[in-house]
C-alpha cells in the first residue's frame, strides 16, 4: 500500500507533457526557466486582469489607436529634444562639454546598433509603458563608458541580494542565455514610483481601462462588420415544420446578404435581440475611451486627433504648447536628466558636469517662434547675436555681434550707467548757455 502511494506521489509530482514541453520552450526562447506560476511573466505576455475580460498585455494596447499616438507622441517628441552634457563654469555658468564621452554617447550615438534618437525613443517608450527602462553600461578596463546598451524590458529580472544590493539578470533574446549584470553597469529609469526603487507598470494599473476600449472596438467591428444590422428572431404564430424553417433562414440570409426587402408569410414578426449602435452610444462610447486612454498617459486629446472637445489649455496654438511643454515633457526630461547623472556620472563629474534636454528645440519648427524668442533674449542682454547665429547653425560674425546688448538705443550692456561723450557735451553746452543768461540779467 504504501509502495502504490509513493508512485501514485511521485506520478502527482513529475510535470505533465504539456507542461514539460512548455518550459522547454520557454527555456530555449528566454533562456531561463518559467514555471506556470510565474505571474509577472504570464500577466506580460498573457493579459493583465481587468473587467471586460479582455486580453490586455503592451502588445494588445499598442493596438489601440489613442494609446500608440500618445505613445509616439511623448516618445518621438522627447527623442529629437537636443540633449548635451554641460560643464559648469568656476562663475557659476555652463558651457556644452562636446569633448566628454558621454556627451557623444547620448547625442550622437549610445551602441553600434542605435543612433541617439531610435535610443531615446526606446527609453520614452519603456517608461511609458512598462514602467521602467533599462540600459547596460559597457566599460574599458580603465572604467570609461564605451556604450550604452538597451535592454528590453520584459527580459530584466532582479532581486534583492544578502548584501542589500539589487542583482540583475538579463534574458539575452540575441544568445537565448541569461546572463548577470553587476549593479554598477545597470542603467535603471523607474517611472511613476510609490517605493522610490521601481516604477509602476501603466499597463498592469491601467488594464481596466484599455481593457474596456479593446471591448468598445470590438462591438463596434462587429457592427460595421454586419453591415450596421443587429441579429434578429423571426417569430411565427403557428408551427412550422423543419423545411418550412429552413426556407424562412434561407430568405433571410439571401436577403441580408444581396439586400432588398424581405417577404414574410401570415403571422410572421421579426424583432431585435440587440441594441442597435444609436441606442447603444457606440460613438459616445468610443470618444470617452480615447479621453480615458489620453488621461492616462497625461497627454491632451487634441494632440492625438481627438479634437471633439476643446482644450482647458488655451486657445492658441502657443499656449497649447507651453501647457503640453510644461505638464508632458518636462517631467519625463527631469526624471531622466537627473537619472543620467546618478548612474552615468562618477563623483568627481557630478560635482561639474550635469546632463540637460533643451526643450526650446521644439521652436525648430516654428520660425515665427524662433525669431521672437531670439528677439527677446537679444533685446534683454540675455543673449549675443553670435549665439543666435551658432543656434540657426550659422558661423559666427565676431565683433559687437559677440557683444551683449539691450534694448536702450542697443547699446553695450557695460556701457549702461555712463555718461557718453555726446552726453558730455550737452550738459557743457547746458551750463554754459545757463551761465550766460545769468550775466545779462541785471
Amino acid at each position: 500500500m504504501s509502495t502504490a502511494l509513493a508512485t501514485m506521489s511521485s506520478q502527482l509530482k513529475r510535470p505533465s507533457r504539456f507542461k514539460a514541453a512548455l518550459q522547454g520552450a520557454l527555456i530555449g526562447w528566454l533562456g531561463r526557466s518559467i514555471s506556470l506560476k510565474d505571474g509577472d511573466f504570464w500577466s506580460a505576455y498573457g493579459g493583465f486582469e481587468n473587467y471586460s475580460g479582455k486580453n490586455v498585455s503592451v502588445n494588445s494596447v499598442l493596438q489601440l489607436d489613442a494609446a500608440w499616438s500618445c505613445v509616439r507622441l511623448i516618445s518621438e517628441t522627447g527623442s529629437t529634444l537636443p540633449f548635451g552634457i554641460y560643464k559648469q563654469q568656476a562663475d557659476g555658468s555652463k558651457v556644452l562639454a562636446p569633448e566628454e564621452q558621454l556627451y557623444f554617447l547620448l547625442h550622437t550615438q549610445p551602441n553600434a546598433d542605435m543612433t541617439a534618437v531610435v535610443f531615446w525613443q526606446a527609453i520614452f517608450a519603456s517608461l511609458l509603458l512598462w514602467g521602467n527602462s533599462y540600459v547596460e553600461i559597457n566599460m574599458s578596463a580603465r572604467g570609461d563608458i564605451t556604450s550604452l546598451e538597451f535592454l528590453y524590458p520584459d527580459a530584466v529580472s532582479w532581486r534583492r541580494g544578502t548584501n542589500g544590493q539589487i542583482e540583475w539578470a538579463y534574458a539575452d533574446p540575441k544568445t537565448r542565455t541569461t546572463r548577470p549584470i553587476d549593479e554598477r553597469r545597470m542603467w535603471h529609469i523607474p517611472a511613476f514610483s510609490v517605493d522610490g526603487i521601481f516604477g509602476l507598470s501603466p499597463i498592469r494599473y491601467g488594464a481596466n481601462v484599455f481593457g474596456n476600449a479593446m471591448a468598445a472596438a470590438q462591438a463596434s467591428g462587429e457592427t460595421f462588420k454586419n453591415g450596421m444590422k443587429s441579429p434578429a428572431l423571426v417569430t411565427m404564430d403557428q408551427l412550422l415544420r423543419k423545411e418550412q424553417r429552413d426556407q424562412i433562414r434561407a430568405h433571410v440570409k439571401e436577403v441580408s446578404a444581396t439586400g432588398g426587402w424581405m417577404v414574410l408569410e401570415k403571422g410572421a414578426d421579426v424583432k431585435q435581440l440587440r441594441m442597435n449602435p444609436q441606442d447603444a452610444e457606440l460613438l459616445t462610447t468610443m470618444a470617452f475611451s480615447v479621453e480615458q486612454i489620453c488621461r492616462w498617459f497625461g497627454v491632451p486629446p487634441f494632440m492625438v486627433g481627438h479634437s471633439e472637445k476643446s482644450t482647458s489649455w488655451g486657445t492658441g496654438i502657443e499656449q497649447q504648447m507651453i501647457g503640453f511643454v510644461t505638464f508632458v515633457m518636462r517631467q519625463w526630461c527631469v526624471r531622466i536628466e537627473q537619472s543620467v547623472k546618478k548612474s552615468l556620472m562618477t563623483p568627481v563629474q557630478r560635482k561639474t558636469l550635469s546632463a540637460e534636454f533643451t526643450l526650446e528645440g521644439l521652436l525648430r519648427g516654428d520660425s515665427a517662434a524662433r525669431a521672437t524668442f531670439y528677439g527677446q533674449m537679444v533685446n534683454n542682454g540675455i543673449y549675443t547675436r553670435d549665439e543666435c547665429r551658432m543656434k540657426e547653425n550659422l558661423p559666427a560674425m565676431g565683433g559687437n555681434a559677440g557683444v551683449l546688448t539691450v534694448q536702450t538705443a542697443m547699446a553695450p550692456i557695460d556701457s549702461l550707467g555712463q555718461v557718453t561723450d555726446s552726453e558730455q557735451a550737452r550738459a557743457a553746452l547746458s551750463a554754459w548757455l545757463a551761465n550766460g543768461e545769468k550775466e545779462t540779467q541785471p
